[in-house]
């Protein structure tokens, strides 16, 4: 058994451990987190209702009404009964009917009716899962996502309520802020600590007589923001998606400092600032964000809704050392590279094994891609959508370049975490004649293999020809593993994207459904056309193309790659 074998069981095993006491001090605080529970009190008025920015849907309360809920990719008729008591169709779907995120369609459809409902919902739920307990309902997030939207929705909730209803909603206000508050320093790990800092910090914002809630919330917000929000506005989860979420729930609270005329802090304006640009650095020329590290499917409406409070309509960050990411622009095409080390594991559960991966668009269509993330955050699609495999970057061995939980047999106690993965060496970006350039490299095979991986892009001036290499180094200091090793570049196609060879198999013809022609070779290396995956599409998982180029390697071997625009 070699070191690192025995420093990584080592490993294994202190996670394994680390996970088992959080895991278990968590279920026995439950039933003393509810007893202190049932004495918590909530305030006596509310003074200020924040806005829910999310885009709203009138015509969704009918279907609400009608008593179907449809969340993500599961859609549940409840044939009458209490949705809080239907089995759920999946944890994800359970998360959103928890979170109440959708009062803002019955806010939106302003009715007596609409109204109504809300209120009876509200009552089922507080009669059914009103009290804290292990159920998802009160996971960290979920119950943060509910008390946001029953603050946010609290006009449409109380008007016409009777006193008894008042009563039982600021008390349920006031049970959520006790459990979260004990939650943060507990429970809520993760991006989790950010949203329960907003939660907190809004509530003590609507609340009268607040000010010292206030404060410990703001303290511990402006905390998970400075460790959360890197210096160039990425999140250390280094999902996309996450910085839409925060923007979504860090802007209405800006807008609430104001309304209560209280000054907003420092730092939540340096987080905003510096979000932006890093959330325009992930954007294709078609809107979409870049498929990194657990993002899917872009929610376009909620994407502008955030652009649009950019008053100082930032220019795209380009070059993201804190975060891990590339943006290279000329012309009308845009690639995006991905050249950073894994999250630390608190925040790596959605993160992918990518590195080195990238994506390319021009004039408004994408044409190399990831596979992406798929709705449903678990299962055997979502698993797949982690590996190296479903990215367009080399992989070696059949194997991915990060060690992920319940991917390749590790302990499911590890939640899908990421256990071990590459380091990059110091990214090179540079100006060159005609064009710029980004040198990167990983080390995630060198544990096995004692190889890394060194990737080039360069983007012509005229935004009409990428070329890349793929180089193998030996590990100074440490001895490659004898022979060559199986290799596989793939290059995955975006769904629209019709491929066809060329050159006898050693090129291949890429046509837009605009018209876009783009030709692809390797230098007379044989490529096949094979079929992939694509995950983040609103219809589902859809079946595409990808160009791979495949054999066997050694150290010092490499392939160089060019893509080029026609006409």
């Amino acid at each position: 058994m070699t070191a690192q074998t025995i420093g990584e069981r080592i490993r294994l095993a202190q996670l394994r451990a680390a996970a088992g006491v959080s895991r278990l001090r968590r279920q026995a605080s439950v039933p003393l987190d509810l007893a202190s529970d049932l004495v918590a009190r909530g305030p006596e008025r509310l003074l200020i209702a924040p806005q829910d920015i999310r885009t709203a849907d009138p015509t969704i309360a009918d279907d609400i009404y009608s008593g179907y809920f449809a969340f993500g990719a599961k859609v549940l008729d409840v044939h009458g009964q209490s949705p809080f008591l239907v089995e759920s169709p999946s944890p994800e779907w359970e998360a959103q009917l928890m979170g109440f995120g959708w009062l803002r369609h019955l806010r939106a459809a302003g009715t007596p009716l609409a109204r109504a409902n809300a209120r009876a919902l509200i009552e089922e739920w507080v009669r059914h899962a009103g009290r804290p307990s292990a159920a998802i309902a009160w996971q960290p997030a979920v119950a943060a996502r509910r008390l946001l939207s029953w603050l946010s929705h609290s006009p449409v909730i109380l008007e016409g309520a009777d006193l008894d209803f008042y009563n039982k909603f600021l008390r349920s206000i006031g049970r959520h802020g006790a459990w979260l508050r004990r939650a943060a320093n507990t429970e809520a790990r993760g991006s989790a600590r950010l949203i329960v800092a907003v939660a907190l910090t809004q509530a003590a914002l609507c609340a009268e007589g607040n000010e010292a809630s206030l404060r410990k919330a703001s303290a511990l917000l402006s905390q998970a923001l400075k460790k959360q929000i890197l210096v160039d506005g990425g999140h250390i989860g280094r999902n996309p998606q996450t910085l839409i979420n925060a923007l979504l729930d860090l802007l209405p609270l800006r807008q609430a400092y104001v309304a209560r005329a209280i000054p907003v802090p420092e730092e939540i304006n340096n987080a905003i600032d510096r979000m932006m640009p890093m959330l325009r650095l992930f954007r294709h020329s078609d809107g979409a964000l870049g498929l990194f590290n657990g993002m899917g499917l872009t929610a376009q409406d909620e994407l502008a809704t955030v652009l649009a409070y950019d008053d100082a309509r930032a220019l795209p960050l380009t070059n993201a050392i804190a975060s891990g990411y590339q943006r290279l622009e000329s012309d009308e095409t845009i690639v995006l590279c991905e050249t950073g080390k894994p999250p630390p594991r608190e925040f790596s559960s959605f993160a992918h094994a990518g590195a080195l991966s990238f994506e390319l668009s021009s004039a408004g269509e994408r044409l190399i891609v990831n596979c992406g993330a798929p709705l449903q955050q678990q299962g055997q699609l979502r698993q797949a959508a982690r590996l190296t495999a479903a990215h367009s970057t080399l992989v070696l061995a059949d194997t991915s370049s990060c060690r992920i939980a319940g991917t390749d047999g590790a302990d499911e106690w590890l939640e899908g975490c990421i256990v071990s993965g590459p380091q990059i060496a110091p990214v090179e970006r540079h100006e060159v004649e005609d064009g710029l350039s980004v040198n990167a490299s990983h080390d995630g095979y060198a544990r096995g293999l004692g190889l890394v991986h060194q990737r080039i892009w360069k983007l012509s001036g005229d935004g009409a020809r990428l070329d890349g290499a793929d180089r193998l180094h030996t590990v100074p200091g440490r001895r490659a593993k004898t022979g060559e090793t199986d290799f596989a570049i793939r290059f995955h196609l975006h769904p629209s994207v019709k491929a066809g060879a060329i050159e006898s198999g050693q090129g291949a013809l890429l046509v837009t459904p605009a018209g876009q022609q783009w030709i692809f070779h390797a230098g007379g290396f044989p490529l096949t056309i094979e079929e992939s995956a694509f995950f983040a599409s609103p219809e589902g998982t859809r079946a595409t193309s990808q160009i791979v180029l495949s054999g066997k390697a050694k150290a010092g071997d490499g392939i160089d790659w060019v893509l080029m625009r026609k006409g």
